[in-house]
């Protein structure tokens, strides 16, 4: 049997993130791209936590994250502190700057999941979510 799941899941990720920075660019929103806000999507729900765990939970290599860190350091959005339990590493943390963005993105969020599920069901949202869910889940287990 030959599928294209692979195939189309790499387009939606490149053409939704062409459409994410397309409504970032529309509402004005210049203080992060696309890439930037998956970084702060997590850490708007986690903050405070290692460059590790970071990593783990955006999907990011740690040497891409490294330099995309670098860079929203630098634009004000994340410091690194100092890790109270152990000196030799860092934690990542939201500014006020990046905290008072949180409105804005969740609004191009709630466009961007229009855009992606126009037509479509509560019943096919939550079947679809579940399938990439187990899908995502296999590809974890070759890691």
């Amino acid at each position: 049997m030959e599928t294209q799941a692979g195939f189309l899941i790499t387009q939606i990720k490149q053409i939704g993130g062409r459409v994410f920075d397309k409504i970032l660019l529309r509402e004005n929103i210049n203080e992060f791209n696309g890439a930037q806000g998956k970084i702060l999507y997590v850490l708007w729900q986690h903050d405070h936590i290692s460059i590790i765990e970071l990593s783990r939970l955006t999907g990011l290599a740690n040497t891409t994250l490294t330099s995309m860190l670098d860079r929203m350091e630098a634009a004000e959005l994340l410091c690194r502190l100092p890790d109270p339990k152990d000196r030799r590493k860092n934690l990542i943390s939201l500014t006020d700057k990046a905290a008072r963005l949180k409105d804005r993105y969740d609004k191009v969020s709630l466009e961007m999941h229009e855009v992606y599920f126009k037509d479509f069901s509560t019943e096919e949202i939550l079947a679809f979510e579940s399938y990439l869910r187990r899908v995502l889940d296999n590809v974890k287990e070759e890691l």
